[in-house]
């Protein structure tokens, strides 16, 4: 039986944690910081991990990742 592949977007953008949660960027940080407020911009800093729904669709994407 082949490997399964592994989605290359998946696995730029996530990493998982030893407890098998998921980590990811915050969203909404790329462009358009003028626009945001500064109280937004104070809280998307740094990492979060994702919700139970989020991570079962990513751990689909990366199989061998747990």
């Amino acid at each position: 039986m082949p490997k399964m592949k592994t989605k290359s977007s998946a696995k730029k953008r996530f990493s998982t944690t030893a407890s098998g949660k998921i980590k990811s960027a915050q969203a909404g940080k790329r462009h358009g910081m003028i626009k945001r407020t500064t109280k937004f911009i104070r809280d998307a800093r740094g990492t979060m991990v994702l919700s139970e729904p989020d991570t079962k669709i990513v751990k689909k994407f990366m199989p061998y990742d747990r």
